[in-house]
C-alpha cells in the first residue's frame, strides 16, 4: 500500500483554439520556420498557469513560432472541438483522449504523426511503459501522442482496513478482494466497496486477465454472457451490503463515497486519488487490483494526448511543440502530475514529487509516483487496446446501464441487451 494525501481536485478547464485567422500559419515542411499555432486543452486554471509557463518556455526556445492557447471546461471543449471540426476549422495542437482518437481519425481530423517521426520533428522514444501505443488507432497509426500517463488504482480508506484486520497485497484474487469486503462489512458495518461494476476501465482489466478487452477489432470484445455475469455478481453484492447502497453514494454527491465514509475502497485511476484526504477524515492508501490468476492484473498506462490537425498548415513546427511538450525536463517540472504522471522518462525523472508548497499535494504525487513506480517493476504493464470509434457513447451507456441494475430499475437480462443495442448503435454512428 503506497500513502495517500491530497487536496481535492481542480475544476475542469480548456484552451479551445481553432485554425482561424493566421493560426497554423507557416512553412509546413521547416520545423525552425516561422509560424503561429492554435492549441486547446481542457482542465482548471491551475493547469491553464503551468501550461501558460510551458509556452513561454517554448517560445524562449523558439522564438519564431508562436503559440496561441484558450481555455474552458471539458465539457465545452468537446462541444465547441466538434462544432469546429465540423466546420473545417479545429486547432493545430490540442489535448485529446483515447475514447476519442477513432472517432475523429474517422472523420479525418487528426493527422497521422508518422512523417513527423520519420522527419525528426517529433520523437516516440523514452516513453514509459509502452504508452506511445495509447495514441494509436487500429492499424498501429499515430494520431496523439502521450503527455502525461495513469492506472488503475484502488484506493481504500487505511484505518478501516487495519481496524478491520484485513490487508490487500499484491497478487490478491477477487476472491480475496471480496471476502475482504465482507470483513470490512461485518466487523465495521459499512460496505466495503463504494460500487464497481459501472467503470469500463475495471472492467477492461477484468476481462483482460481473462484473455479477452472490452474492445476488439472495433467492436466489444466480450460476450452478453460474460457481461450478465459480471453484473449479476455485483447486483448480488450490493443487496448483501458489502458495495454500498448506490442511493447513499448518489446522496453525498460530489463527495466521494470513500471520502465520505459510506466505504472502505474504490476503485479509480491513480492521478485522481489526490482528492480523498482533501474530501475525508481517515488516511488513503493506493493498493494493488485484485487478479484472476494470482499475477496478471490487465493494467496498462493511460493517458491524455496530444494531437495536431489535418488543417493546420505549420505540421513540422506544430511535431516541434509537442516533442518539446513531451521531452523537454523543464516542462516536466512546471506541469509535474497535472494531466497525470509524467509519460517519458525524461521528464519523469526530472520532476521530483514532493517538493510542491502544498504540503498534501506533494505528499499525493509521491504516493501515485510510488505506485506506478511499484506497478511498473512488477512487470504486470500491458498496452491499452485501441479504442474504436464511439467508445465514448458506449462509456457512458455503461456507467448509466450498470446504475439502473444496481438501482434495480432494470434486471440483469434486459440491461445487457440494452447496452449491447446501445453500443451497436454507437460504432456505426
Amino acid at each position: 500500500m503506497l500513502k495517500v494525501t491530497g487536496a481535492s481536485v481542480a475544476v475542469l478547464g480548456l484552451t479551445a483554439a481553432g485554425c482561424g485567422g493566421d493560426g497554423g500559419s507557416g512553412d509546413a515542411g521547416n520545423a525552425d520556420g516561422p509560424a503561429t499555432l492554435r492549441f486547446a486543452w481542457w482542465g482548471g486554471e491551475p493547469r491553464a498557469v503551468k501550461i501558460k509557463k510551458a509556452i513561454a518556455l517554448f517560445e524562449k526556445k523558439n522564438p519564431k513560432i508562436k503559440i496561441k492557447p484558450e481555455f474552458t471546461d471539458y465539457q465545452a471543449f468537446w462541444e465547441k472541438f466538434q462544432t469546429q471540426a465540423s466546420g473545417g476549422n479545429p486547432p493545430d495542437v490540442f489535448l485529446n483522449s483515447v475514447a476519442f482518437l477513432a472517432k475523429y481519425d474517422k472523420r479525418g481530423v487528426l493527422l497521422d504523426l508518422k512523417s513527423q517521426v520519420e522527419a525528426g520533428n517529433l520523437s516516440l522514444k523514452q516513453f514509459r511503459g509502452g504508452v506511445e501505443t495509447a495514441g494509436q488507432v487500429s492499424g498501429g497509426k499515430q494520431v496523439a501522442v502521450p503527455v502525461g500517463a495513469n492506472t488503475m488504482s484502488l484506493v481504500i480508506d487505511k484505518k478501516a482496513w487495519d481496524k478491520a484486520g484485513v490487508r490487500p497485497k499484491f497478487g490478491w484474487t477477487w476472491d480475496e478482494y471480496f471476502a475482504s469486503l465482507q470483513t470490512i462489512q461485518d466487523k465495521l458495518k459499512i460496505a466495503g466497496d463504494t460500487g464497481y461494476a459501472g467503470v469500463m476501465y475495471l472492467y477492461d482489466l477484468y476481462l483482460r486477465q481473462n484473455g479477452k478487452a472490452f474492445f476488439k477489432d472495433g467492436e466489444l470484445g466480450f460476450t452478453q454472457d460474460d457481461l450478465t455475469q459480471w453484473w449479476s455478481d455485483y447486483y448480488k453484492r450490493v443487496k448483501s451490503g458489502i458495495v454500498a447502497d448506490p442511493k447513499k453514494i448518489e446522496q453525498v454527491k460530489p463527495k466521494s463515497g470513500l471520502s465520505a465514509g459510506l466505504a472502505g475502497a474504490e476503485f479509480t485511476w491513480d492521478n485522481f486519488s489526490v482528492r480523498y484526504e482533501g474530501e475525508g477524515d481517515s488516511d488513503y492508501a493506493l493498493a494493488p487490483i485484485p487478479t484472476t490468476d494470482g499475477k496478471d492484473t490487465g493494467q496498462y498506462l493511460g493517458s491524455l494526448m496530444l494531437s495536431i490537425s489535418t488543417k493546420c498548415k505549420a505540421q513540422a513546427q506544430a511535431a516541434t511543440f509537442i516533442d518539446f511538450m513531451v521531452h523537454d525536463p523543464e516542462v516536466g517540472k512546471v506541469l509535474g502530475y497535472d494531466m497525470g504522471v509524467l509519460a517519458t522518462d525524461e521528464q519523469f525523472d526530472a520532476y521530483k514529487p514532493g517538493a510542491e508548497t502544498d504540503k498534501a499535494v506533494a505528499e499525493a504525487n509521491k504516493g501515485i509516483s510510488a505506485y506506478e513506480t511499484e506497478v511498473d517493476k512488477a512487470g504486470v504493464l500491458g498496452k491499452i487496446t485501441p479504442h474504436p470509434s464511439g467508445a465514448d457513447v458506449v462509456e457512458a451507456a455503461f456507467l448509466r446501464i450498470a446504475g439502473d441494475v444496481a438501482n434495480a430499475k432494470q434486471k440483469v437480462p434486459a440491461a445487457v441487451k440494452q447496452f449491447f443495442s446501445e453500443a451497436e448503435a454507437a460504432f456505426q454512428a
